[in-house]
């Protein structure tokens, strides 16, 4: 009892929100850590210093004893199984919470743009008009392409499906743009999380 105290107090209290859910299999643990890493490039595709705001918010965050540095960042991105340097590393809750806390606290700073882009969208589909004949939406396609073309691997189905079929890819960018706005909705911090383990939470 003493020792699971203990480690419950050297976690990072932040951590202590999210509850804690069993991950059940290498397939749960890939389709989560994809859909993280995932958030985050949409993020970074929204803002350019994104990767740089973000490891200064780990510090604020109390974060830094779980990511680091810029590497470890990266070390734990790269569990995402789409990734062209995959590691098949399997997160722990812990890292897992710590991504997803990071990836709220930025997106909830670019909830405005993120309104914006979306609105826009709707304009564009009203008038049956193409989404990338708006200036904003076109830019914000274009940066998520270029995340996506160089970290992902295009031997995987799903990103080669993407990426030869421009349509479902623009589809795509947007579906993660609304997944981002979920995340900072009201308890979307919560609910973002539980929605990972659909089918998993008993």
């Amino acid at each position: 009892m003493a020792d699971a105290q203990a480690n419950f107090d050297d976690k990072p209290i932040i951590l202590h929100i999210l509850p804690d859910f069993p991950i059940t299999g290498a397939r749960s643990a890939a389709h989560i850590q994809q859909h993280i890493d995932l958030i985050l490039l949409t993020i970074e595709a929204l803002d350019v210093g994104a990767s740089e705001s973000m490891l200064q918010s780990t510090q604020q965050l109390q974060l830094d004893k779980i990511i680091k540095n810029r590497i470890a960042l990266w070390r734990l991105r790269c569990s995402n199984p789409w990734r062209r340097s995959y590691t098949r590393k399997i997160l722990t809750l812990d890292q897992a919470k710590a991504l997803v806390i990071l990836a709220h606290h930025r997106a909830k700073q670019l909830s405005m743009p993120i309104r914006q882009l979306l609105l826009e969208e709707q304009k564009m589909r009203a008038k049956n008009l193409p989404i990338t004949g708006n200036f904003l939406l076109s830019d914000y396609l274009e940066r998520f392409r270029s995340h996506f073309y160089s970290r992902m691997n295009p031997r995987r189905a799903k990103v080669a499906f993407f990426l030869e079929n421009e349509a479902e890819f623009h589809d795509f960018a947007l579906y993660m743009l609304n997944q981002v706005l979920f995340l900072t909705g009201t308890m979307g911090l919560q609910r973002f999380w539980v929605s990972l383990f659909d089918g998993e939470v008993r």
